[in-house]
């Protein structure tokens, strides 16, 4: 008989929170598949583990006994995975403004250490460098264009425009999008730029205006030149206005523009590396 790990793992969480809808949250299952995966567990296994009350789960006599093997397979099976991942060099890409940093911070408080590089990479290099192999996994913005990827999103963040701090809008608490209809803004070079153009400066504006056309960049430090020298604007991510301190630039929140998205993404080649199965559960504890 051969015990599937996930079907374990599942039933130490409900034995451990007493309750489906709780390791259902802590799995981020649905319910139902939480209550499936312990009906085939106790299929393999040719006993009852759990019984189910209005209230709780109370674990049967047998529960009980497996509870402990249960909890030593898991013990067994992470061992094994961190001698592994010991030796096995992760390339992490990253794009300005999401940093690797406070994933590494959990891996090293869970005892992982893993042999990780970092690079970083432009908005138009986010596809490509996982393609190529450049990287195992990426911490970028979406949209994470091309074929042969799988992306997973883990928080949104508030947009900022920047502005030279002689503009008429520089001393504003907040603006709307309508306060920006007539505004050139930069737009992006590369392959993704049709793509990063509609995501970051959101053209078409909701009312399906087009947004005026600035000059093409390629780095936000290009970006920041256009918008000083007053001859256009640029859409930021609260991350990313974060990463200069200029006395010639302001930032001011957008307060009706969509929120912008940071995500994982990796190759779907199924291939399972043991060190970036590691590392994406480390960033998925980030998810909020």
């Amino acid at each position: 008989m051969e015990l599937d790990l996930g079907l374990v793992r599942t039933f130490v969480e409900v034995a451990d929170t007493e309750h489906f809808g709780r390791a259902a949250g802590r799995l981020h299952l649905a319910q139902s598949a939480v209550s499936r995966r312990i009906q085939r567990l106790e299929s393999q296994l040719g006993v009852s583990l759990l019984v189910r009350t209005s209230r709780s789960v109370v674990m049967t006599d047998a529960g009980q006994t497996f509870l402990t093997d249960a909890r030593a397979l898991l013990a067994a099976a992470e061992a094994a995975r961190r001698r592994l991942t010991a030796h096995q060099r992760l390339e992490v890409a990253f794009v300005p403004g999401v940093s690797p940093s406070p994933v590494i911070a959990v891996l090293r408080a869970d005892g992982h250490d893993l042999d990780i590089g970092m690079r970083r990479v432009q908005w138009y290099e986010q596809g490509d460098v996982l393609r190529t192999g450049g990287a195992d996994v990426l911490l970028g913005r979406l949209p994470i264009c091309g074929e042969g990827l799988r992306t997973e999103p883990l928080w949104t963040e508030s947009r900022m425009v920047l502005l030279p701090t002689n503009h008429r809008l520089a001393d504003r608490s907040t603006v709307q999008l309508a306060d920006l209809a007539e505004e050139p803004m930069v737009r992006h070079d590369g392959p993704v730029a049709v793509s990063w153009d509609a995501e970051h400066n959101i053209d078409p504006r909701p009312d399906g205006r087009p947004v005026p056309r600035g000059p093409i960049v390629r780095t936000l430090e290009e970006k920041l030149e256009y918008v000083a020298s007053g001859v256009a604007l640029t859409i930021l991510p609260s991350s990313a206005s974060t990463l200069f301190e200029r006395d010639d630039l302001v930032v001011v929140p957008v307060a009706d523009a969509p929120p912008a998205t940071v995500a994982l993404a990796w190759p779907d080649d199924r291939q399972r590396l043991p060190a970036r199965e590691v590392f994406l559960a480390a960033a998925r504890t980030l998810r909020r």
